[in-house]
């Protein structure tokens, strides 16, 4: 995974090289996502600027990648996971053995509609110079970032992160995921639509717990594509614990030639983080210990957290509290990886969403508002679990992949009638995949009900950044929180903290804007609220706010 900075609609008169020179410096500034290589294109029609973190073929694809005759430049961020089956499709004179190049190929092979055939996380633009015709495109969930706006000259910029665009773009905002823009139409086309979207198209679908289980191995499977060390993130969860015991199933084997050889590091290493005494740490010593994995376990204090605060919001280019509350620590932990080596780990981010894993959807009335609120989770998640997972980890150059959003994965665990998913009554959230992975984890961890990872890395990080935000912002600044922030005004001592942050970093209502929520996915939806009014009267999101059942599963 890298960064990518393009400029396009440029006049035959510019100042290319003034304008080359500023691009290089807005890619600089995301250039902790690439730290390997830089590579710049320039034409008088687009100029491309692309920051490398070298995970799959890191002797030869070196970005922008451009086609054999010159005239197809490309910039991306992203794994493509099935690019060896496309290639083999394909008849295109490949010069690299990158996964990204396949993209060159497909827009020759069958122009802008191929975006739907690619499986992987991705955010790329491409330069037709022959043609003058540029596309950008974002992956269906938005694992990847991307940003978009038009500068003072009517350029159009795009860029990985809104920190290499916002001081250039007054209309900053977020290239929506599932689309892509076309020059040659002027339009931006969502791509990316399953039929599973509407409950009707699953209801009476039923999943064998044994092909759901597979369906996920061999998404794991596909997502160890590397040619670099690599991890797991293992906090202990059901989530991760799942992700960790699968990926130690395919470790031993080099999946880039199809299992023939010894993998390049066949010791599975897993990691997780936590303040003293944290239960996540705990729990996670007991899956790594059962999965046979080289484990690191590391502990933070609340000093050091609260310290790193104000980079976590400047990389993380949120104000949402849940999201900074957890990935502060992912960020800490994200540096321990990068010094020890490892530059790609896999996580557990998108199962509560696709198997209704927040404690709320214990009271959904039905299969259907279940069903039709988990696709609303996992179209929001670009916004929340995602972006966390991607910007804290990528702030120290380590790819972040996640094999649950899997879009072969997601077709099969979405398409079954949400019924089989359904919690309450004695039943457990997400009891579906716990089935389906019997006997694969210890029983205290596959059984382990949800916690936060914010929760879970120590009640104390929750409660001392509350104390804390009490200390430093004022009654009389709090009282101004509507007229100051005018979207989305912090309801909390804690959010207005956050938000005066991030408005240091990212001044101007556009950036603000980027933000949807200012508190919890969980406290501002929609469904939790009429399931359960007594949400609507909770400003925190932690987990043990949610009517007491953090510790026992609803049965109402």
């Amino acid at each position: 995974m890298c960064s990518i900075f393009g400029i396009f609609g440029l006049n035959p008169d510019e100042d290319l090289a003034t304008l080359r020179l500023r691009a290089v410096e807005a890619s600089r500034r995301q250039r902790h996502r690439g730290p390997d290589w830089s590579g710049v294109f320039v034409d008088d029609g687009a100029i491309l600027v692309h920051e490398r973190l070298a995970i799959v073929d890191p002797a030869s694809g070196a970005q922008p990648l451009r086609s054999q005759d010159g005239y197809l430049v490309l910039t991306v961020n992203g794994e493509i996971y099935n690019h060896r089956e496309l290639r083999e499709s394909l008849d295109y004179e490949f010069t690299t053995a990158s996964d990204s190049e396949v993209i060159n190929a497909l827009y020759r092979s069958s122009d802008a509609d191929f975006v739907s055939r690619l499986n992987g996380i991705f955010a790329f633009a491409l330069w037709d110079s022959d043609q003058r015709r540029y596309l950008i495109a974002r992956d269906p969930i938005g694992v990847c970032p991307l940003y978009w706006g038009r500068d003072a000259d009517g350029h159009l910029l795009v860029a990985s992160e809104m920190k290499a665009l916002v001081d250039t773009c007054d209309d900053v905002a977020q290239f929506p995921p599932g689309h892509v823009y076309d020059s040659a139409t002027g339009e931006l086309r969502q791509y990316y639509s399953k039929p599973w979207r509407d409950h009707a198209s699953t209801a009476g679908t039923e999943v064998a717990r044994a092909a759901l289980r597979e369906a996920f191995e061999q998404a794991v499977r596909r997502q160890l594509m590397t040619d670099v060390p690599y991890g797991v993130l293992l906090s202990g969860g059901l989530d991760s614990s799942l992700v960790a015991a699968c990926a130690a199933k395919f470790a031993r084997d080099r999946i880039e030639d199809d299992d023939r050889t010894e993998a390049w590091w066949p010791r599975l290493h897993s990691f997780a983080i936590g303040l003293d005494g944290s239960p996540d740490l705990a729990a996670a010593q007991t899956a790594a210990d059962m999965l046979g994995t080289e484990h690191h376990g590391f502990v933070y204090t609340f000093e050091e957290g609260l310290d790193a605060l104000p980079e976590v919001i400047r990389h993380i280019e949120t104000y949402d509290v849940t999201t900074i509350r957890a990935s502060t620590p992912m960020f800490l932990l994200a540096r321990r990886i990068k010094a020890m080596g490892v530059k790609m780990v896999l996580s557990g981010e998108g199962a509560d969403e696709i198997f209704g894993g927040y404690l709320y959807f214990h009271k959904a009335p039905s299969a259907q508002a279940f069903h039709e609120e988990t696709v609303r989770k996992i179209d929001a998640l670009h916004n929340y679990d995602c972006l966390r997972a991607n910007k804290s980890m990528m702030a120290w150059g380590v790819e972040a992949r996640v094999p649950f959003l899997d879009l072969e994965f997601l077709d099969t665990a979405m398409g079954m009638d949400a019924r089989h998913k359904m919690a309450g009554g004695g039943r457990i959230e997400k009891a579906v995949i716990r089935e389906a992975f019997e006997g694969a984890l210890p029983e205290q961890i596959l059984w382990r009900q949800k916690e936060q990872f914010s929760d879970g890395v120590g009640y104390g990080w929750i409660d001392g950044l509350k104390d804390h935000a009490e200390v430093v912002v004022t009654d009389a600044e709090f009282a101004t929180a509507a007229e100051r922030f005018p979207h989305n005004p912090p309801a909390t001592k804690e959010a207005f903290l956050y938000r005066r942050i991030f408005e240091q970093h990212f001044p101007g209502a556009a950036a603000a804007e980027t933000v949807p929520g200012g508190k919890s996915i969980a406290c501002s939806t929609p469904a939790a609220l009429e399931w359960d009014p007594e949400f609507a009267a909770m400003a925190d999101p932690s987990g043990r706010a949610v009517r007491g059942v953090h510790d026992q599963a609803l049965v109402g």
